[in-house]
């Protein structure tokens, strides 16, 4: 509801908003019919059965009247100027994507801001810079014109972990225009049942299936050497940093570590001497080279020790 709630509050008028209710059991497609009845003019609802949050995202856009799209997580929320600055940036610049920052809700601390190193004085492509790449692939940070998923066919796959990563990525290469914002207008909520915290670890292999289908993806569309360093530090940061961490702070152990370290060697050789690797913050650089030496224990411990000092 805050995240309908935070829509609705929005100082621009000219939007539509689509609530897709995919099979949900808990109640929540009633929830969903009863705020489109109080706001009838603005928001449409959609019942279909289970398909996962891909699936979800998918019908939203094939069933949307507007020009631009975003996606929404239903427990996170938005600033009330975000629509409206958007919509300036949509006539400044007509850009395919436009990207902008998102602030973390944790507990209702706000404080921690992400925003990418990516240019706001001018419109730009992944071919003429290519750090495009390095920004963070979620759905919610950035607006799309919806004619690029229509004449592109790309769609967020259903069911899967990782479903971001699989798709922006793509998106990127296929945009004809970038622009950025650094405005931090989203919320992301901090949730127990995230991917960050899920305690299925062995579902962590499910960002080497994401990386044989990007890979593959950009293989087949003759881009994969023109961008290997690029998606090298893609890797680095998701499959060698992100996952290893999610999985050791479980169990130091688990075979899906060396997994990691080999799916590393197979794809990318010598990923450790990638260009990229020198522009990681001091703290990733250690994880990055305690990974290296299979020093596992140590960096767990060292994790558990940040968090308690709250670092």
């Amino acid at each position: 509801e805050k995240c309908v709630r935070s829509v609705l509050a929005q100082n621009n008028n000219e939007y539509e908003m689509i609530l897709v209710d995919d099979g949900s059991t808990d109640g929540s497609g009633a929830l969903c019919d009863e705020l489109a009845a109080q706001a009838p003019e603005k928001i449409r609802v959609i019942h279909k059965p289970n398909g996962g949050l891909g699936d979800a995202r998918n019908v939203g856009l094939e069933h949307a009247l507007g020009d631009y799209l975003v996606f929404l997580d239903s427990d996170d929320y938005i600033d009330e100027t975000m629509l409206a600055e958007l919509s300036e940036k949509v006539d400044e610049t007509h850009a395919e994507i436009i990207s902008f920052g998102f602030r973390v809700d944790n507990g209702g601390d706000t404080s921690q801001v992400f925003i990418d190193p990516l240019p706001e004085d001018r419109v730009f492509t992944l071919a003429d810079t290519p750090e495009l790449l390095l920004a963070l692939p979620n759905a919610w940070t950035r607006i799309y014109a919806r004619r690029l998923f229509l004449e592109t066919g790309i769609r967020y796959p259903g069911r899967v972990w990782y479903e971001d990563i699989r798709t922006t990525t793509k998106l990127f290469a296929k945009a004809k225009s970038v622009a950025s914002v650094h405005r931090p207008y989203y919320y992301y909520v901090v949730r127990e049942n995230s991917i960050t915290r899920n305690k299925n670890v062995d579902r962590n292999h499910e960002i080497m299936d994401a990386f044989d289908d990007l890979l593959g993806w950009y293989r087949e569309n003759g881009l994969f050497e023109r961008y290997r360093d690029e998606l090298c530090r893609l890797a680095i940061d998701h499959i060698f940093l992100a996952a290893s961490v999610r999985v050791l702070m479980t169990d130091p152990k688990h075979p899906l570590l060396q997994e990691f370290y080999q799916y590393m060697r197979k794809y990318f050789p010598g990923f450790e001497k990638n260009r990229y690797v020198a522009q990681l913050p001091r703290s990733k650089k250690l994880a990055f080279n305690l990974l290296l030496h299979r020093r596992y224990r140590l960096l767990a411990t060292l994790f558990r020790a940040k968090n308690r000092v709250g670092g």
